[in-house]
């Protein structure tokens, strides 16, 4: 079942069920004026999935404030025995996850569920 979840303010997610995992496909710029959005339909998918995908592949731009609701649905998804991992994401976003420290805290994958060295 795909779900699109479209809002005027840049950013798109779609979420598609494959057994106990979520996969949500987001599109546009993860930043300030979307984080709430972002973080409250993420959130709403935690309690029924063991493990939430967010593929960043058409993720052109994401700020602090997108970086931080990424790690608070982390934390979030923890707490529920979920585990949340992002796929996908371009040179910036990888270049903002090392200067955070946070690259080793999520899962990298080149593809849904094939790890990279």
């Amino acid at each position: 079942m795909a779900i699109s979840a479209p809002t005027p303010r840049r950013l798109g997610v779609q979420v598609q069920r494959e057994g106990e995992t979520t996969v949500v496909r987001c599109r546009g710029n993860l930043t300030a004026e979307v984080t709430e959005f972002f973080r409250e339909e993420i959130k709403a998918l935690i309690p029924q999935s063991r493990e939430i995908v967010l593929d960043l592949t058409e993720v052109r731009h994401m700020d602090s404030s997108g970086l931080g609701s990424v790690v608070r649905l982390y934390v979030s998804a923890r707490s529920a025995n979920c585990d949340l991992r992002l796929i996908n994401f371009n040179k910036r976003v990888r270049q903002l996850l090392g200067l955070t420290n946070l690259l080793s805290v999520f899962e990298t994958c080149g593809e849904f569920r094939i790890r990279m060295p």
